[in-house]
């Protein structure tokens, strides 16, 4: 189920969610446990950031010399373009720039550069950003925007909600490598599963289905009771927490090649903590698809070698020498996968159930929450 805030998002135009320094540094160094040179000699670009409010460009300019980082750049949206509109004063550290320019400040993005020890004190860090205007709005769809994508190795980023899906395809047709946070229900788009499908992107290695919190406009409409909850987790005033969210990446980390732990189908069936499970004679067989319904991650069963359909929460602790993906139950027939469709004459909920895969539940035919379809290796 999508995230209160996400659809408060939507409707009240509000793509600014600030991302904690520190959910950055732990999914980071997943990827360095992996390859401590990952970084190295590359050049990172962080669109949709701006360090006056934004972490990355802080995390990556603490962490320039330490990693070994050839370039940093960061580019930021004007505020005249943001979907979410707030009164805009320019900070002091725009204003006191001999660049400061009133007639641009509300209509032109920035780009913030790192690259050399501007301060002489033998070392590159924050001090020694540079920032000038874009010519454009800041749009990573601009020409100026994507030019800097293609001089970079790799995209860093919590980009807008609204645009995730232009924003991951601009990406991919860069052929840069990535990590940047979405909402887990992305996993299902028709422009995002076949990418995990076949092995391109896969979920990061932290605060995947997790509370996380981010900072927002002051202003910007919360639910309180995510409100209340990034304040019993330390952070008070202008934060939210989304439940629903996950970094989505091409990054190596060792976390996804660990494979599951399982128990024996007999097993599961005895002493499974999920009552769906426990009890039962057998599990569920779907009636569109030659596949068995298995509605927890943790109750895939070791010694069944057919079609399973899981939670997309699977991706979480998916493993890709352990499970092969074969396709998703939301995309229709696409996989070639379906046994069964159905029309008005067989029941009247014939268009749900072809939407996704169809058990028999007392008596009547009812249709699951979206699962993808694996097999064990």
């Amino acid at each position: 189920m999508a995230n209160s805030n996400l659809k408060e998002a939507k409707a009240a135009k509000n793509d600014e969610f600030y991302t904690q320094f520190h959910d950055i540094e732990v999914e980071m160094n997943a990827y360095l446990e992996y390859d401590p040179n990952v970084f190295r000699g590359k050049t990172i670009l962080l669109p949709c950031d701006d360090p006056e409010w934004s972490n990355f460009t802080r995390y990556f300019a603490a962490k320039f010399d330490e990693l070994g980082l050839k370039k940093l750049i960061s580019t930021s949206y004007a505020p005249d373009s943001k979907r979410y509109k707030i009164p805009y004063q320019p900070s002091l550290f725009e204003q006191d720039a001999p660049q400061f320019d009133k007639t641009k400040t509300s209509v032109n993005g920035k780009i913030f550069i790192l690259e050399k020890d501007k301060s002489g004190d033998g070392r590159i860090n924050i001090d020694d950003l540079e920032w000038e205007y874009l010519n454009c709005d800041g749009d990573f769809r601009s020409k100026e925007v994507t030019k800097l994508r293609d001089e970079a190795d790799f995209i860093i980023t919590n980009p807008p909600f609204s645009l995730f899906r232009e924003f991951l395809a601009w990406i991919i047709e860069g052929g840069k490598r990535f990590a940047v946070i979405g909402n887990m229900n992305a996993i299902t788009y028709k422009e995002v599963f076949p990418l995990i499908k076949n092995n391109q992107i896969w979920l990061g290695a932290t605060g995947n289905g997790n509370d996380m919190v981010f900072g927002v406009p002051e202003g910007a409409k919360v639910d309180d009771k995510d409100r209340q909850k990034a304040a019993r987790l330390g952070y008070v005033g202008n934060y939210t927490r989304l439940g629903n969210s996950c970094w989505f990446t091409s990054i190596e980390h060792g976390r996804r090649h660990q494979p599951l732990s399982l128990m024996s189908m007999a097993d599961n069936l005895r002493y499974s903590k999920h009552k769906e499970i426990r009890g039962k004679i057998a599990y569920a067989h779907y009636d569109n698809y030659d596949a068995i319904e298995v509605p927890f991650t943790d109750a895939i069963p070791s010694d069944y070698d057919g079609v399973m359909g899981v939670p997309i929460s699977f991706l979480i602790k998916y493993c890709p020498e352990q499970f092969e993906i074969l396709g998703i139950t939301d995309r229709g027939n696409e996989w070639g996968l379906k046994t069964k469709e159905y029309t008005p004459s067989n029941t009247p909920n014939w268009a749900d159930l072809n939407r996704r895969g169809a058990i028999w539940y007392n008596g009547s035919l009812i249709s699951t929450y979206a699962r993808l379809l694996i097999r064990k290796l």
